[in-house]
């Protein structure tokens, strides 16, 4: 067992109550599978997934109600996580615990990036059309934009940074 490189803090927070709560979820569920002991890994690593697949269904609904395009970098940052991470409980189950610890690993040192840019991109996004993320009420319509956002939504994310992201996680398969 290694130690979690991932501990939450107020730098993750992006001032957005439910995305802040669901990423603080993600932190500590990743920190139970980093801690765990071979015979209850698996199970464990199944539970992040499904609270990881939940988590980006929110985030890609948001964007989607707010101008995102279907195929933003955001999103498919997220298809492409949640494929590795499928990937790593795949070999997990035929006995390769260790790529699932690294897969772990990775995965701590690759958030705070994605929620710094990515996911701080959406939260001033949804902010800026003065959308509630839990009635999807949009109190300001005339600040979506004109055309689907086909980035991250901000200027902090580009192409390149996108990719270097999904291939460190990828990198541990």
């Amino acid at each position: 067992m290694t130690t979690n490189p991932l501990q939450w803090s107020e730098a993750l927070s992006l001032d957005m109550p439910l995305m802040d709560e669901t990423h603080q979820e993600f932190v500590d569920l990743l920190a139970q599978v980093v801690r765990a002991p071979d015979d209850t890994l698996l199970g464990l690593w199944a539970a992040l997934i499904d609270h990881t697949q939940a988590h980006f269904d929110r985030e890609d609904h948001w964007m989607e109600a707010t101008g995102f395009a279907p195929g933003n970098c955001h999103a498919s940052q997220h298809n492409i996580i949640l494929q590795v991470m499928r990937e790593g409980g795949k070999r997990g189950l035929d006995g390769d615990l260790a790529i699932v610890r690294q897969m772990a690993h990775e995965l701590g040192l690759w958030f705070p990036q994605h929620a710094q840019s990515m996911d701080a991109s959406l939260a001033l996004h949804l902010r800026s059309a003065g959308y509630d993320p839990v009635t999807g009420v949009i109190s300001q319509p005339q600040a979506l934009p004109a055309t689907p956002i086909h980035g991250c939504g901000g200027d902090t994310c580009s192409p390149a940074s996108s990719v270097g992201a999904q291939e460190s996680v990828a990198n541990a398969g």
